[in-house]
């Protein structure tokens, strides 16, 4: 086991912090670019609260709204240009994985006189990695790609119909402020797929055939146990805080760096998905909750696996924590589905 950890990103959690918003700004800027998806945050009166949060530290704010699930690199280039013309000093992030990502290469784009294309993994000779962006200030209204503390970020080009990603340590937030109550208006469905979502990035790590990780191994363990045990009570009850809240955590802890550390492991799932949004433009974790299962039925079987450590040892008798019909973590979609709508093809996975 060989690796360096690093996330810089401040980390402000529990319920009622989005009041904090501007006071957190108002450190690093004057000038905010507030980054808004479809309008949701509108209708549920989460933008109003927090351009009062801003305006009362004495940030400018400056609107730049409609960025699409499976942001694009068009609405990347927009917000760049604003960012520009009205000067602003620092990026705020109101939404869900897709805003966030497109806020963190906006925050990249500003500082670039090039095609921000250019910065996005897609086969080029020449790849611009940025050294440097704006300060990004994330608030989750959502629980599922861990965007809020992580330097990464997925970009879709929609007249090539790619879908990429970018990563590096310039694109950590300053600090993401996670309220859990800013998630209690999510539907059922988009809920599940978050912790669909989270448990894929947990999964692809846990099962890549590394041995020398058990510390990691546990982590995971914990992460997927803890969906299991409050995803599906978040989806029956959207106003259950304290479900919320475990859930939003976990979505963090799986996708920080801090779970994967040492693991080497690839994103087989999320690269297949990448192209099944690019194409079709379905909901991200959506797709993961279909491709998933799928890659744990065909992936090779873990006979090489040596570690101290694998799911099943999670459920023995000394730390059984759930019944040990629940063993394949492809099961916690199947389980999904039943208070939701999530997808009906991992009915079909094996158990």
């Amino acid at each position: 086991m060989n690796f360096e950890f690093h996330n810089p990103t401040r980390l402000i959690f529990g319920a009622g912090n989005l009041t904090r918003l501007g006071e957190i700004v108002k450190e690093k800027g004057n000038r905010a670019l507030l980054v808004t998806g479809g309008g949701s945050v509108r209708r549920n009166g989460t933008f109003d609260r927090a351009v009062v949060s801003l305006e009362q530290a004495g940030v400018t704010v400056v609107e730049c709204s409609g960025i699409e699930p499976n942001p694009r690199i068009t609405s990347v280039a927009r917000g760049a240009q604003i960012a520009r013309e009205e000067k602003c000093d620092i990026i705020v992030a109101l939404g869900g994985g897709s805003t966030m990502d497109a806020s963190k290469v906006i925050a990249a784009a500003v500082l670039y006189e090039g095609d921000p294309w250019d910065m996005i993994f897609h086969g080029q000779e020449h790849v611009h990695i940025p050294s440097r962006a704006l300060p990004v200030v994330t608030v989750p209204t959502l629980a599922a790609t861990g965007s809020e503390m992580n330097c990464g970020a997925v970009i879709t080009n929609e007249e090539t119909t790619e879908k990429s990603f970018v990563q590096t340590g310039c694109l950590y937030p300053y600090a993401a402020i996670v309220d859990p109550e800013l998630t209690m208006t999510v539907p059922k469905d988009q809920t599940a797929y978050g912790v669909c979502d989270l448990i894929t990035h947990v999964t692809e790590a846990y099962f890549n055939g590394v041995d020398g990780t058990p510390i990691q191994d546990r982590f995971a363990e914990g992460v997927i146990l803890t969906a299991m045990e409050w995803g599906p009570k978040a989806i029956a009850n959207g106003h259950d805080l304290e479900a919320r809240a475990q859930v939003q955590w976990a979505s963090i802890v799986a996708l920080n760096g801090w779970v994967n550390a040492g693991t080497n492991g690839g994103f087989p799932v999320h690269m297949i998905e990448h192209t099944l949004s690019a194409y079709h433009d379905i909901t991200h974790a959506a797709g993961l909750a279909v491709v998933n299962p799928a890659w744990m039925r065909f992936f090779p079987p873990d006979t090489d696996r040596r570690s101290s450590c694998s799911l099943p040892d999670a459920f023995s008798d000394s730390r059984r924590k759930i019944p040990m019909t629940w063993i394949a973590p492809c099961r916690v979609s199947i389980t999904l589905n039943s208070s939701s709508k999530v997808l009906g093809a991992p009915r079909v996975c094996p158990s």
